[in-house]
């Protein structure tokens, strides 16, 4: 009988290291805009501070898998979680705008590294008979932190003091010691002998980008198109644990049957929930609530099943030495279309309607149906 994938050798420093990045990342997502405003920031510099964030957290992408190769895991991973934890302490030294927008784009590089790092170091840890186990343990401890510090860092930051969420984003330097013993554990990473096969990787990161469109216009814009704030909470709520709980237990599925039966189903999915959303939205006076829940739902239960595998294709398509590159093209797919979702739906919302934009975010999501049905084709085994 083959081990739990949570214990296999090295997951539980990666599930331990995870979670104390991300509660970093998801305390201050919600809370640094607040901070600005504290300091006297008009809504347009607040929403310049996760802006700058997600700008450095891609630019960094860009270059990990170079960095790993050029300096190994420990140097990498070290600075990835001290990059992002420092700033988070730092901002308890002033709520200025300028300051608070150089510290976002400090934890930008952390985040960068660790997303890059983290899905990476998924398919170094287990083999690929198991992968999708293994992405979804791995979602599991992404997920946990984000239900829990994005919508409840504004109330501590309200309640307690902002000095305590400061705290909390000052977790990832603990995750400092899982990451060296990690470190420990790995070879260096290989060097590569040819061009990462980059055309293999665009369809996975559409496909994620057609989705993640879709969950980040829900979760920029959920609480303008409700009417009611406790509505708005439960549905971000709902659809965040739908898609942490699809996320985990797709991953056994696509290790049984392969990913592809389930990712041309799950992109009608996200575009038959946002038909639902449009709907529930189509009176900005009185949202149909249990229209919206539904619809919240049925997004999240794709939006967390097609990032599990999205990624399992990502890695069948290339080799080991493109490992680094893949998990990077993969994490820009997503971040791309979050930023997408949140551009692209505001200007909608703008000159029409929050419904209309809804539609308009699902038949985007739609078009990626092609390359769902499309078979890829599987790399050399190195």
């Amino acid at each position: 009988m083959s081990v739990s994938v949570w214990r296999v050798r090295g997951m539980p420093l990666l599930i331990a290291m995870t979670v104390l990045g991300f509660s970093g990342y998801a305390a201050l997502l919600p809370v640094a805009p607040l901070w600005a405003v504290h300091g006297g920031a008009g809504a347009g510099g607040a929403g310049l501070v996760n802006g700058v964030l997600m700008l450095f957290t891609v630019l960094t992408q860009l270059v990990v898998p170079g960095a790993l190769r050029r300096f190994g895991w420990a140097p990498v991973l070290v600075a990835g979680m001290l990059l992002l934890g420092l700033p988070g302490l730092a901002h308890v030294l002033t709520d200025a705008l300028g300051p608070t927008l150089v510290l976002s784009a400090v934890r930008g590089l952390g985040f960068g590294v660790l997303t890059v790092t983290g899905s990476a170091l998924v398919a170094e840890l287990v083999e690929p008979a198991r992968r999708g186990q293994a992405i979804g343990a791995y979602g599991l401890a992404i997920a946990g932190p984000q239900v829990l510090l994005l919508a409840g860092a504004p109330w501590i930051a309200e309640r307690l003091g902002f000095w305590v969420v400061f705290v909390v984003a000052g977790l990832p330097l603990v995750g400092v010691v899982p990451a060296l013993a990690l470190a420990r554990m790995l070879d260096h990473v290989p060097e590569e002998q040819e061009r990462a096969p980059y055309l293999r990787l665009l369809r996975p990161m559409v496909l994620l980008l057609g989705v993640t469109l879709a969950g980040g216009a829900l979760i920029t814009f959920m609480a303008q198109m409700s009417s009611s704030a406790t509505l708005t909470v439960l549905a971000l709520l709902l659809m965040s644990v739908t898609a942490a709980l699809t996320r985990w237990r797709v991953g056994s599925l696509a290790d049984r049957f392969g990913p592809q039966p389930f990712i041309w189903p799950l992109v009608l999915v996200t575009a038959a929930g946002m038909a639902i959303i449009a709907w529930a939205v189509r009176d900005p006076a009185q949202t149909d609530g249990p229209a919206l829940l539904l619809g919240a739902a049925v997004v999240g239960a794709s939006y967390g099943a097609l990032q599990n595998l999205t990624l399992v294709v990502a890695f069948a398509s290339v080799s080991r030495p493109h490992y680094g590159p893949a998990s990077a093209v993969w994490n820009i797919g997503f971040d791309a279309g979050t930023g997408l979702g949140s551009v692209v739906v505001g200007l909608v919302a703008a000159g029409t309607s929050f419904s209309t934009a809804m539609l308009v975010a699902g038949a985007l999501s739609l078009l990626t149906l092609p390359l769902a049905l499309r078979r890829p084709r599987r790399a050399p085994v190195i």
